[in-house]
């Protein structure tokens, strides 16, 4: 059994990684109207990436004896000024719940939940390379500024991204 506030805890961020994953949707959607396909593919696998971490929420909360509630999302940023300000918004995203990680984990640890605290370790590890990606996105969007067929080429390289719940 989870204590009541760890599992209050793991049901809050497990409809928050649902509610990226329709924020990062609403990225994608940006992306399409402005004719940005491959920006629209990665944030269509980032969202596919994020409901996969609700479900690893959902699955290890039902494992544990407990009941995962799920809450009303609600709506996210739909309108952006560029490309470069989605990759902003979503590593402002991604350190949002690196930082509801860390406070899962001072939970666990607080209650010596030490299956949580292993639980929560996949998710910690997930966050570096979560943040990094998006900075490196940013860098290289700063980097590009207005090379429109630079631009084009990166766009092409994203299109190829796709998420494998095995990696």
């Amino acid at each position: 059994m989870l204590n009541k506030e760890l599992l209050n805890a793991l049901n809050e961020q497990m409809n928050h990684e649902f509610f990226a994953a329709h924020a990062y949707m609403a990225m994608a959607a940006y992306c399409d109207k402005e004719s940005y396909e491959g920006f629209a593919n990665f944030y269509i696998q980032q969202a596919k990436e994020e409901r996969f971490h609700g479900k690893k929420i959902y699955d290890y909360i039902n494992d544990r004896g407990e009941h995962a509630v799920f809450s009303a999302i609600s709506a996210p940023k739909s309108e952006f000024k560029s490309i470069l300000e989605t990759f902003e918004d979503g590593l402002t995203q991604e350190q949002d719940v690196t930082r509801r990680f860390y406070n899962l984990s001072d939970i666990a640890n607080k209650d010596k939940d030490y299956a949580t605290i292993s639980f929560l370790n996949w998710f910690l590890d997930e966050q570096v390379e979560e943040e990094s990606m998006f900075e490196t996105h940013i860098d290289y969007l700063k980097r590009i500024g207005d090379d429109h067929n630079t631009l084009y080429l990166y766009e092409k390289e994203l299109a190829a991204r796709s998420f494998d719940e095995e990696e």
